[in-house]
């Protein structure tokens, strides 16, 4: 099925908005208004979801140039979603291990497993490749 857009109405709509490569923060706040105004409305044109992609693009690549996200190690993740879920490595135990194990784990001292990713996966509702 080939859906396409209708370039009068895309062309309008580029012509209102126009979307251009972010080069500073004036021009990161104008696409997030662009992003934002989109995202409000309750239905898109085929046109305004392609435009909305279009503003998508623009802003992650500005982001991930001036706002990288750190890598997390595996650790991290599993400090960061206990903190979120309010846990304690007692939590854990029997989960991943004993309380020995749980303690090295969490404080870094040892790694985890593929077995105690593919567990704590299953025990967070993640995927089980953000813990190896």
């Amino acid at each position: 099925m080939n859906i396409t857009i209708e370039k009068i109405a895309y062309g309008q709509l580029l012509a209102k908005s126009q979307p251009k490569p972010i080069l500073n923060e004036e021009d990161y706040d104008l696409a997030l208004a662009e992003l934002g105004s989109l995202m409000s409305q309750e239905e898109l044109t085929l046109e305004e979801e392609t435009l909305l992609s279009l503003w998508g693009l623009l802003i992650e690549e500005y982001e991930s140039k001036y706002y990288p996200i750190p890598e997390a190690t595996p650790q991290d993740v599993l400090l960061h979603l206990m903190e979120v879920r309010e846990l304690k490595q007692a939590d854990l135990v029997g989960v991943i291990g004993s309380k020995g194990v749980v303690s090295e784990v969490v404080n870094g001292k040892r790694a985890i497993s593929k077995a105690q990713a593919k567990a704590l996966g299953e025990f967070f509702n993640v995927n089980p490749s953000v813990f190896i």
